[in-house]
């Protein structure tokens, strides 16, 4: 499959089938909101924090890595963390070499596995949109191959791969809640599931992407910070997925920094479950009672990754 913009089920479902061998097929989780002290509703957990790199990019990255074609300089990825570990992951896999940009928020967990899959790590700045533009940069001068975090279509196309696998294992979901940043995860499930379920993006209130564009009608640049702000404050969300997002995206929440944290620790308290604060956030509108879901929906959350340290969530 050549590189394309053309983003649809079709070329999701045969990415998946061409990233299938390198990705898992991460579990899902049942539980009920009463566990955490809720009224009783079902809720499904998508753990896709069990992927390879400890997050949902691995399948962008495979998708890059193996639907294009890397030159002898390698590639060149540039992200918050998780896409950089994921891009490093799959480079490693594939015998290709890789440079990361990252900004110095970047945590200590996310830094040393880039550095453990045998990437050259650069850290540049202090925003994720420092990162990019030095990696942006480097691809300029070096001839390395760009693997954009969210707004490039393979990258869209391999995070649709995890909307086909919920779809198959889980067919009776009403509600899908998704953590945004730039954008290329709910790009790839909105445009899976194509209206067939609710998509509800969820973000910080220090990193409003989504919640911006939408109210602007376009991308445009947002706040960028908080405690989520390595992995869901990227400048502005993608050019790519936001037609999708206006057509296909029900509702923007806004989580507070309490309301993280609170979801993060919660999902520790009841489940056993770590998750890094960008991954609780999609959690956080059911926990405080933002969204409250109808008597007999079935709602599921993307956790989408735990590369994190060791936290005590207890204070």
């Amino acid at each position: 499959m050549a590189a394309t913009t053309d983003i649809t089920r079709e070329r999701i479902a045969a990415t998946e089938a061409t990233i299938r061998p390198y990705v898992r097929r991460t579990p899902l989780l049942e539980a009920d909101l009463g566990d955490f002290g809720l009224p009783a509703a079902r809720i499904t957990f998508k753990l896709e924090m069990l992927q390879h790199s400890g997050s949902f990019k691995a399948r962008g990255a495979f998708a890059n890595l193996l639907l294009r074609k890397p030159p002898a300089a390698g590639v060149v990825a540039a992200s918050g963390g998780n896409h950089g570990v994921a891009v490093a992951y799959a480079a490693q896999r594939l015998g290709v070499r890789a440079t990361i940009f990252v900004p110095d928020i970047i945590s200590p967990a996310k830094a040393e596995r880039i550095r453990g899959y045998g990437a050259n790590l650069v850290i540049a700045g202090s925003r994720i949109a420092d990162a990019l533009a030095a990696g942006a940069a480097h691809v300029e001068n070096s001839g390395a191959m760009q693997v954009h975090p969210f707004d490039q279509a393979e990258t869209i196309l391999g995070q649709g791969s995890l909307g086909m696998e919920l779809e198959q294992d889980a067919s009776d979901i009403d509600t899908l809640l998704v953590p945004v940043g730039g954008g290329g995860l709910i790009g790839g499930l909105a445009t899976w599931f194509s209206g067939r379920v609710r998509i509800i993006a969820v973000e910080p209130e220090q990193a409003p992407t989504l919640h911006t564009a939408l109210a602007s009608g376009m991308p445009v640049d947002a706040p960028a910070g908080g405690v989520a702000g390595d992995s869901l404050a990227p400048p502005r969300v993608g050019r790519l997925m936001f037609p999708i997002a206006q057509a296909h995206v029900a509702q923007a929440l806004l989580v507070s920094e309490d309301a993280i944290r609170q979801a993060q620790a919660a999902l520790w308290d009841a489940l056993r479950v770590v998750a890094e604060p960008g991954a609780a956030t999609a959690f956080a509108p059911l926990l405080s009672r933002q969204y409250r879901p109808a008597s007999g929906e079935r709602v599921a959350v993307v956790l989408t990754g735990a590369n994190t340290t060791a936290v005590n969530f207890d204070g």
